[in-house]
């Protein structure tokens, strides 16, 4: 089984970071994973994005041409990968910089998510000796339906 994506979006939205993360996981499943990272030259504000593969074989190829996940973090990004999702593809879209009215194809599941103004859940790690509790942020991954949660926290990456 292979599972190929590409997360998409302007320098600093953390497109890097998160296909990063989703490789790592990846990785914690036992999976082959690949990470192809492609940015310009001006890094924030740019235009940046990654492909991510997993598979239970060895992986031949960075390229991806029909792939299952797309998460676009603002128009641009779908204008330019939308096309190369498969037919029943799953395209996650960051409404929060994204006309609520765009036209999306038919024969993709297409999810809004305002991750923009998304909150982080914060998980408690101990008092220091002020009396002050540190927390840190935490990421939840699930790759399918029947693999464990895997929990990476801010820093580990």
């Amino acid at each position: 089984m292979m599972v190929e994506m590409i997360c998409a979006g302007f320098g600093g939205q953390g497109v890097l970071t998160t296909g990063l993360i989703l490789a790592e996981a990846g990785m914690k499943l036992g999976m082959n994973v690949l990470w192809y990272p492609s940015y310009g030259s001006e890094m924030r504000g740019g235009t940046a994005n990654c492909t991510i593969k997993f598979s239970d074989k060895e992986i031949a190829s960075p390229c991806a041409k029909k792939i299952d996940i797309l998460m676009a973090m603002n128009a641009p990004a779908i204008d330019k990968f939308e096309s190369s999702l498969r037919p029943g593809g799953l395209l996650l879209v960051n409404s929060s910089l994204v006309e609520p009215d765009r036209k999306y194809r038919d024969d993709v599941k297409v999810i809004k998510v305002t991750t923009t103004t998304i909150h982080a859940k914060e998980k408690r790690v101990g008092a220091n000796p002020s009396g002050m509790t540190a927390t840190r942020k935490k990421a939840v991954v699930k790759l399918s339906a029947d693999s464990k949660n895997i929990e990476i926290f801010e820093g580990m990456v």
